[in-house]
């Protein structure tokens, strides 16, 4: 039994050695920037961006994932007539599941150099990003059969197992290039893409040390347009996709906006709604607001894959709040917008 039990215990853990390296994700993916591409730092109309994300998902099935992540970004001007600049991002995370009590946290630093290719219209970025994850567990949550006598189960007897260390630490790097650019004759539309990878290193990704159990590369492909459609309303478009080993993630959708003045990033208020698709797993409703420089979004998954069954549709509810300012126009020099792309 006690050799039985090893086996259930890898298979327990067998989601966070192999499903999990799809990696953390978010259905309003479009605002986490540093998780899809380092070289999406700092790629907006103003100067620093700062976004809390919550999330909970699966609390119909069992103890629910619960997220929290906090990320900001500051860009700074190359010089006060270069159009070139440097951005800067700090993240930090945390998640917590399971009767086990698993947890999951996370720091990562980037830096990325954008690149003018004319003009205020065109940039090619550069991104680099490093971090340092911890994964965790309570084994004196787990119960096994030696605790059970005469069909009773008492946790004051011994489980009779040798438990793996249940704390595992991993460092990451990676690298992403980013170009955004809005084509001669149409500044009120803006193009992106984008390519990156993560995990380089490929640490050790087992409680047990398992030889050959190495986290696997990450690559990830990021695309956006934004087009005014007229004063009044804009018209947003998001991908991505991730392939991680023999796993894939792909997710894509859009956004109708309005707002009450013209110009991206400069309007006192802005409603957005849309809706995005999880290949094979949710369709995501979202709903935006933003008031001057807070924008607070707002999203559900309704399940659609092969555990609606049990989920009854329901996958989990994600909050983003999000706050972005500009420095002085004296205060390091160059203009206070120097890129047109997107805001996410």
């Amino acid at each position: 039994m006690s050799r039985l039990f090893n086996v259930l215990l890898i298979l327990a853990f067998f989601p966070v050695l192999t499903w999990a390296q799809a990696d953390l994700h978010f259905s309003q993916f479009y605002e986490t920037s540093l998780l899809r591409n380092p070289a999406l730092a700092g790629v907006c109309n103003d100067n620093y961006r700062v976004t809390i994300y919550t999330r909970n998902q699966w609390s119909s099935i069992t103890d629910p994932y619960q997220t929290v992540l906090i990320n900001g970004e500051y860009r700074l001007s190359l010089g006060r007539n270069s159009a070139d600049y440097l951005s800067f991002a700090l993240l930090g995370h945390y998640d917590q599941a399971g009767e086990l009590d698993q947890k999951i946290s996370s720091v990562y630093g980037a830096v990325n150099f954008n690149k003018t290719l004319g003009g205020n219209s065109s940039y090619l970025s550069f991104g680099f990003a490093g971090g340092y994850l911890q994964y965790s567990f309570d084994p004196t949550k787990a119960t096994t059969n030696s605790q059970f006598q005469n069909g009773h189960f008492d946790p004051g007897n011994p489980t009779l197992e040798n438990w793996p260390n249940p704390k595992m630490e991993i460092t990451d790097l990676g690298a992403g290039i980013n170009y955004n650019v809005s084509p001669a004759g149409e500044k009120d539309v803006t193009y992106m893409v984008g390519i990156s990878a993560y995990h380089f290193l490929q640490p050790n990704f087992s409680y047990f040390k398992t030889y050959g159990y190495n986290e696997n590369i990450r690559g990830n492909l990021n695309a956006g347009m934004i087009r005014e459609l007229n004063e009044h309303l804009v018209w947003q478009m998001h991908a991505n996709y991730a392939l991680q080993g023999t796993y894939t993630e792909i997710i894509a959708g859009g956004l109708f906006g309005w707002r009450t003045t013209p110009g991206i990033g400069t309007s006192e208020f802005e409603i957005y709604g849309g809706v995005f698709y999880r290949f094979q797993d949710a369709i995501i409703p979202v709903v935006k607001v933003k008031y001057k420089h807070a924008s607070l979004g707002i999203s559900y998954d309704v399940n659609t894959s092969r555990l609606k069954e049990a989920s009854n549709l329901q996958g989990g509810y994600e909050l983003t709040l999000g706050l972005t300012g500009n420095y002085p126009k004296d205060a390091g020099g160059g203009p206070k917008l120097k890129t047109i792309c997107p805001r996410f």
